[in-house]
């Protein structure tokens, strides 16, 4: 696979760190008394090489596509199901377009594989691969070559992507089981750790999971390189967002992390570039059941507990308030200087 990883230089900037650090602490509070919202700063200042970092609202990418494996019955939904939410976002009546106008965010809705054929519409990115990936139990979900476009696109679209701030949400029928399947594989955790709900599957359902999983485990089990186990156990939908985490990155933008399928994404992001855990915003931890675990691995701190499961990048919208916020604070409290108040 020849997909050039984008080159990501870590935000470590001891000098600023220390003007940033004299900046907070010089605000009219009690040194660390707004709690998490004064590392939040101080990252994004980091990130944007800025004492006094301005932020516009953000763009949220949600990256559709179908799954062959869910032809071995791991949802509680039909595959038909991916391209009627994406005529619903079309549509604007889907949690994330309520959300997403509620908050003044943007939305692009990326068609990165979904098994049907939309035509050319108003509001659709096509970037459509192929028409779904593989069954992941009996075949590679993708060829080297596919997963290499999917990666490609993605960054691709983030050198057209405006702004300071890029949220990552999917729509894809099924594409809980290749996300925890790339996460025993990445990180080594038992299968059944890895396995949850996703939309709604009943004890039997996980057991199935799980099982369909042991099932790729072995057929693929000369995957290990993390962009041999992308396209052996991956969508469409999480390559393309795994390359445009990737671009994000390299353009110094702040990255928004939805829930468990995008930070699938980011686990085999991190594995080829390390850095881009430092443009990483954890924007909540979901009730799915891999999740906490998942971001463990990953060193995160998420922003918000609220039990979520929809995806669709709703938790970077929810999120994004408190990001604005840190951004705020830091830009246009005052200092005691400034408000003539002795230091306490």
């Amino acid at each position: 696979m020849s997909f050039n990883i984008p080159a990501i230089v870590p935000i470590r900037d001891d000098a600023l760190a220390t003007r940033l650090d004299d900046r907070i602490d010089g605000k009219t509070k009690p040194r660390g008394s707004l709690g998490r919202l004064e590392s939040l700063a101080r990252q994004i200042g980091l990130i944007r090489r800025d004492l006094a970092p301005r932020l516009s609202p953000p763009t949220v990418f949600v990256f559709a596509a179908d799954h062959g494996v869910a032809d071995e019955g791991v949802s509680a939904y039909p595959q038909d199901v991916t391209w009627q939410m994406v005529e619903n976002f079309l549509a604007g009546g889907a949690a994330i377009n309520v959300l997403a106008r509620q908050q003044g965010v943007e939305l692009r809705i990326v068609d990165a594989g979904v098994k049907h054929d939309f035509g050319r519409r108003d509001g659709l990115v096509d970037r459509k691969i192929r028409a779904g990936s593989g069954n992941l139990a009996v075949e590679a979900a993708m060829t080297a070559r596919e997963c290499e476009q999917a990666l490609r696109a993605g960054a691709e679209l983030m050198a057209d992507a405006g702004g300071e701030v890029v949220g990552f949400g999917e729509m894809g029928i099924a594409n809980t089981t290749p996300a925890a399947a790339l996460m025993h594989r990445l990180t080594g955790e038992p299968v059944a750790d890895c396995v949850g709900a996703g939309t709604g599957v009943d004890a039997a359902g996980l057991e199935r999971k799980a099982r369909v999983i042991g099932q790729a485990m072995r057929l693929h089990a000369g995957a290990h390189a993390p962009l041999e186990m992308l396209a052996a156990f991956g969508g469409l939908e999480i390559a393309m967002m795994t390359g445009a985490m990737l671009g994000a990155a390299s353009r110094r933008r702040i990255l928004l992390i939805d829930g468990f399928i995008a930070s699938s994404a980011l686990l085999v992001a991190a594995r080829l570039a390390p850095a881009i855990l430092d443009y990483c915003v954890f924007c909540h931890q979901s009730d799915e059941r891999g999740h906490a675990r998942m971001l463990r691995s990953l060193g995160a701190r998420p922003l918000l507990d609220l039990g979520l499961r929809l995806g669709e990048g709703t938790g970077c919208v929810l999120a994004w308030p408190l990001v604005q916020a840190a951004a705020a604070f830091l830009c246009d409290m005052a200092s005691f200087g400034d408000a003539g108040v002795s230091e306490r």
